[in-house]
């Protein structure tokens, strides 16, 4: 398709009946070469051109009853944005996307739409569904390329203030809902960059720096403060904070890696993913010595896991000069966490995939660097608790492969520091995340709320925005009224009697 709109072509779009939208196919978005971009950290899809968007967009048959809204975390108005771009009118697409999303080419990237808007899209059931995902971030690179991004209306002062622990998804989505009622903001971040997980944890290749920063940029050009490299629980306590702010908003992630306890884990070359990742994103190791916080280069590079973590730390491996960079994987393909088109990526660019392996235990050199990983073979067994099939060893099958890193990308869980330095803050004894109301966001402290993964574990990029607005709204109501107790959010009542929504 065409980089400039047809106006003459748009007019004969309008006028197309389902039957003949259902016709038009799901429109795919150009990428690098596989050969090529694994040598490089650049953007791997390089998005729609306009009329390949208004095309995809015009495949969205108007249902009556648009379950991809409630598919949404955040209750986008899907149909209006897709509606709009569809006509061509892209500034209103935009804007109409920002009225409950304000981080659309973040989302459009990382958020996976295929298990949310795209998985009840009611085109899906007789095709592929329209691509909800590529659509958002079409219309955020539009607003942001043509130099037409908007800073949105701040509310009268309320002569309240807000503390906000983290600068993530979930704290950003917080301080941008709560700038729009009018409250003063100060966002508390613990890095020398904003952006959280977004800035150390996705790799540049799926999620530019730029456009991170660009997102974020609106956040300060509202008149939120953020201090940086302010680790709360050292320099302050949640406590302290309090005495500053009317209310406070913990958002601070999930950034405490899991390891497996298995013997060798603590040899040199073996890293946790947070480390691998923050090194190569956040401190720019894969310019070294241009920067000066290398990583060690690597031939022979086993990831364990098989998530979204775990497919970038692979693909960060190869564009570091790996030759060979084996996944790990304890199930079968079928029950990986990834999105498929990372499962996809990863696969075009050389990963090896060992699929149902177990590592057991790393051997190490006579220098205490990691030379082997001996993994074991598994087959599946009866579904376990997560719905998927429990993976069991098999006996006598054991194996070794050479590497000389190990990156281990199973899982994390939230940083201790906050509930540890925190009274009456209550904590879920087994995963260690703040016990939160996830009808209010409320803690078990009165004026500190949640969300995102310190409430729940690790989760996604919008599941923690959709918690940022929903306590958004909670700590607009408390400063309002001063009622801390309550079991809903006004409007927000079940019609029906439900049992009390407990902490995660």
């Amino acid at each position: 398709m065409s980089d400039k709109l047809d106006q003459n072509e748009i007019e004969r779009l309008k006028g197309l009946s389902n039957k003949d939208r259902y016709q038009i196919p799901r429109q795919t978005m150009p990428e690098q070469d596989p050969h090529e971009r694994r040598k490089n950290f650049r953007e791997v899809p390089h998005g729609l051109p306009p009329m390949t968007a208004v095309l995809e967009a015009n495949r969205c048959i108007r249902c009556k009853k648009p379950g991809c809204v409630q598919g949404c975390p955040v209750g986008i108005d899907i149909p209006g944005f897709v509606g709009l771009v569809a006509a061509g009118d892209f500034l209103g697409g935009i804007r109409k996307m920002k009225e409950t999303n304000m981080l659309p080419a973040i989302c459009g990237r990382v958020c996976p739409q295929e298990e949310q808007c795209e998985k009840v899209c009611v085109t899906g059931k007789k095709g592929k569904p329209v691509a909800i995902g590529r659509l958002e971030r079409f219309v955020a690179d539009w607003e942001r390329e043509q130099g037409k991004m908007e800073t949105p209306l701040v509310g009268k002062p309320s002569g309240k203030s807000v503390g906000v622990v983290g600068c993530g998804p979930a704290g950003l989505t917080v301080a941008i809902d709560l700038r729009r009622a009018g409250h003063a903001v100060t966002i508390y971040e613990a890095l020398h960059a904003p952006g959280g997980v977004l800035m150390y944890g996705i790799p540049e290749f799926r999620l530019p720096k730029k456009i991170v920063a660009a997102e974020v940029d609106v956040v300060s050009r509202m008149g939120v403060e953020i201090r940086y490299d302010y680790v709360v629980g050292k320099l302050e306590t949640v406590d302290d904070l309090l005495k500053k702010h009317d209310a406070i908003f913990l958002g601070t992630g999930a950034g405490l890696p899991w390891f497996m306890g298995i013997p060798g884990e603590n040899l040199c070359g073996v890293y946790s993913a947070n480390e691998y990742l923050t090194r190569s994103n956040l401190m720019r190791a894969y310019d070294f010595p241009n920067c000066d916080t290398p990583i060690a280069r690597s031939k022979r590079v086993a990831v364990v896991g098989g998530g979204n973590v775990a497919m970038d730390s692979a693909r960060t491996a190869v564009r570091l000069g790996a030759e060979e960079v084996y996944l790990v994987y304890r199930r079968s393909e079928t029950e990986m966490p990834a999105r498929i088109e990372e499962i996809h990526h990863a696969k075009e660019e050389g990963i090896i995939f060992k699929i149902l392996h177990n590592p057991v235990r790393y051997i190490g050199d006579d220098k205490g660097r990691v030379k082997q990983v001996e993994c074991v073979r598994m087959e599946l067994g009866e579904p376990d608790a997560s719905g998927r099939r429990r993976p069991i060893v098999v006996k006598g099958s054991e194996f070794l492969i050479d590497v000389d890193t190990v990156v281990v990308a199973i899982g994390n869980g939230p940083n201790p520091l906050v509930p540890r330095t925190t009274r009456g803050l209550d904590v879920d004894p087994k995963k260690g995340t703040v016990m939160t109301d996830l009808n209010t966001m409320r803690t078990s402290k009165k004026g500190v709320f949640a969300g995102g993964d310190i409430a729940i574990g690790a989760a996604t990029v919008i599941l923690a925005m959709g918690h940022g607005r929903k306590a958004a709204r909670s700590i607009n109501h408390y400063l309002e009224t001063g009622v801390w107790d309550i079991k809903y959010l006004p409007g927000e009542e079940p019609k029906t009697e439900q049992p009390e929504a407990k902490g995660q």
